[in-house]
């Protein structure tokens, strides 16, 4: 019996035109091939990610599969594998969409720095938008679990940190322009890493608990840029 043709997958222009340009990086894995831009296509999309998203809060990201998307959804496989290559484009779809609404917080709490003595304030209610954030769609944590079981999961998280340390940076140097550039990026990242750290081992501890832990956390953040300038 012939074989069939496979279908030529659906593919950015511009993401083609990296892989043909010598020297210049194949797009991420890890997200979607495309964004739709047909009404009917984004509601397409839409769907597959709010019942990949139902799946993994009532499953986990380990165990729902490809299959349980398309049951739900109503989604033909041939439509589901033109937007999403496997599993971990899927996630990693839904982990940009949540990243991008955390460094919207980010930039809101760090907007109000204007002097050294803004900046704890300012770091405290980053680590509360974050907690807040986690606990009104508990669907990231299994995002967040996700993204550190798969490398190219983990390339898109080490990116948000990057933008958030750098959006620190921005603030930090408002009021203390004089600080060698190496300090403050040390400083940045390495609070950055911290608020995310903490934020993420509260987010697996019963409320009363996580608030404790937050609080506590939140004395031990930088309130005296003095030491480092």
């Amino acid at each position: 019996m012939a074989r069939r043709k496979a279908a030529p997958a659906l593919v950015p222009k511009a993401a083609t035109a990296a892989r043909a340009a010598p020297g210049v990086e194949a797009p991420l894995p890890g997200l979607a091939r495309l964004a739709p831009t047909q009404q009917r296509s984004r509601e397409r999309f839409e769907r597959i990610l709010a019942c990949a998203t139902e799946i993994m809060a009532e499953k986990g990201s380990e165990a729902f599969r490809m299959s349980d998307i398309v049951e739900r959804s109503g989604v033909a496989f041939g439509s589901l594998y033109q937007y999403f290559p496997d599993k971990a484009a899927i996630i990693g779809t839904l982990a940009e969409r949540h990243n991008a609404v955390g460094r919207d917080c980010v930039r809101r709490d760090l907007a109000t720095v204007s002097s050294a003595r803004d900046l704890h304030p300012a770091l405290c209610r980053i680590v509360d938008s974050y907690y807040e954030m986690f606990m009104r769609e508990p669907v990231m944590r299994d995002i967040w679990q996700a993204t550190q079981a798969d490398r190219a999961l983990q390339k898109l998280d080490a990116d948000d940190m990057a933008v958030l340390s750098g959006l620190l940076s921005d603030a930090v140097r408002r009021v203390a322009p004089g600080m060698p550039a190496a300090t403050l990026a040390t400083f940045s990242g390495l609070t950055m890493t911290l608020i995310a750290a903490a934020v993420r081992h509260a987010i697996t501890l019963p409320p009363r608990k996580a608030r404790q832990v937050l609080t506590q956390f939140k004395t031990m953040l930088p309130g005296d840029l003095a030491g480092l300038a």
